[in-house]
């Protein structure tokens, strides 16, 4: 059931010049009495207590009812992931924030018992790098979303959907498991506690892997069958009671980007030797962002063609990116490649509309069916194509050509790249040229580019 969110604990919290993270009017998708509430408002709060810049967060939710967490929050990034992999999607961005960039970005997952249990081994591995990511886990002690079924974490006679009589297996003590890897912060609170919040700020807070893991009832399932209530959470393992509070907070430890960086330091470089790779030294006639998508056949030289559009595009002084697609099997099938060419910055390395489409193959063209890239064709698209292929309708100037008779299946690609430069004038020819040159084929690679330009 949908809870409107009314009390707006958090729009303003004394004595703090930050408003909420939160939407002012985000609704809360979570069932009546769910733990899920208290615990997302006390992330907002931890938020809002250390000051946070939103362009400095980024909260990375997984699947799950609590995948439905990062849309309630405002301004802030956020990254929904599959399921069990928002831990080690989220240390990905942190070392590359940590290493490459400026290490400003607080990385926060916020993740069930049931994701935790897929992805165990990616929150231990967080916890052995000491990436500095804080992993909120909320435990309510089985699959909520999915019908109540037992997870890992389920505590002995636990009554479940698939343990009707009670669960016999024992569960996993995330914080011994942690403690076991070597984790910097942990900590193990309930929901309704008074001071979750100051908690939750102090994992954020702390220069490592952090995690706090929240012990909550779900309301549809776990009080069927079970005795246990929110105010004995600790007990809930039979002849136990949990630690509750900060568990383990060790500031001897080193945050992952920073030992890195220690480890291996950047070199600078003399200015002579600062310029490696290619060098810009021809201009380019390409007008807008530009989208080119080849599509033809594993081991046809697809993605070694695009590669060298790329090169070429770039040594013009041109911004540029590739993606390629093909199946596992990788030497049979279709191969498929995209590159995108702009003079600006390219932020967004997909392709709408394509502008230019070379299909090479049969499997080519099934592919870039299968994939709509011909029903994304717009008027001013240009298709160039090997004159023995059937390509479906669709709007644009189709051009087909003998690319496999005259220029051998290999040589396909390429050559419907060359034809696609020689038509549009985007790149000159002297760069292609060069980049075609330092190839391990390079004698037949420029006898292709003179054949292609001539016409023979």
């Amino acid at each position: 059931m949908t809870e409107e969110l009314t009390d707006n604990t958090s729009a303003q919290i004394p004595n703090s010049g930050h408003k909420t993270f939160l939407k002012i009017d985000a609704k809360f998708p979570f069932c009546k009495g769910c733990g899920h509430h208290h615990i997302t408002h006390a992330i907002n709060d931890a938020l809002v207590k250390l000051n946070a810049e939103p362009q400095h967060v980024n909260i990375t939710s997984d699947i799950g009812c609590v995948g439905l967490v990062d849309v309630l929050f405002d301004t802030v990034h956020s990254f929904h992931t599959t399921h069990g992999r928002s831990t080690a999607f989220a240390a990905g961005v942190e070392i590359a924030d940590s290493v490459l960039a400026d290490s400003k970005l607080k990385n926060i997952v916020v993740i069930g018992d049931g994701g935790a249990m897929i992805g165990l081994l990616h929150v231990v591995n967080a916890a052995q790098l000491n990436v500095d990511v804080t992993v909120i886990l909320y435990n309510n002690f089985l699959f909520g979303m999915t019908g109540g079924q037992n997870s890992s974490f389920s505590p002995p006679d636990f009554v479940t959907a698939t343990t009707p009589r009670g669960n016999i297996i024992p569960p996993i003590d995330i914080m011994a498991l942690l403690e076991g890897a070597n984790a910097g912060f942990l900590a193990r609170k309930t929901a309704t506690d008074s001071d979750l919040a100051d908690t939750i700020a102090s994992a954020i807070a702390y220069p490592g892997f952090a995690l706090v893991e929240v012990l909550e009832l779900c309301t549809e399932y776990a009080l069927r069958g079970n005795s246990i209530r929110g105010n004995k959470l600790a007990e809930v393992i039979p002849g136990k009671v949990l630690e509750l509070g900060i568990i383990s907070d060790k500031r001897d430890k080193v945050e992952f980007g920073e030992a890195y960086k220690k480890k291996f330091p950047r070199i600078e470089k003399s200015a002579e030797s600062k310029q490696t790779g290619i060098v810009p030294r021809y201009g380019n006639s390409i007008e807008k962002k530009t989208g080119l998508v080849i599509g033809g056949t594993a081991g046809e030289r697809v993605q070694s063609s695009a590669y060298m559009l790329v090169q070429a595009a770039v040594l013009c002084g041109a911004n540029a990116t590739q993606k390629n697609d093909n199946p596992v099997t990788q030497g049979s099938g279709f191969s498929l490649s995209e590159v995108v060419m702009s003079r600006e910055e390219i932020y967004y390395t997909s392709i709408d509309t394509p502008d230019i489409v070379i299909a090479a193959s049969e499997d080519g063209v099934r592919e870039l069916a299968a994939q709509g890239v011909f029903n994304r064709a717009g008027g001013d698209t240009l298709v160039i194509a090997d004159d023995g292929l059937d390509i479906p309708e669709c709007p644009g100037r189709i051009i087909k050509l003998p690319l496999r008779r005259k220029y051998s299946p290999a040589d396909a690609a390429f050559a419907g790249v060359l034809t696609a430069i020689k038509m549009t004038g985007m790149l000159p020819v002297e760069a292609v040229r060069e980049i075609a040159a330092g190839q391990k084929r390079a004698t037949g690679l420029l006898s292709l580019i003179d054949r292609v330009l001539a016409g023979n």
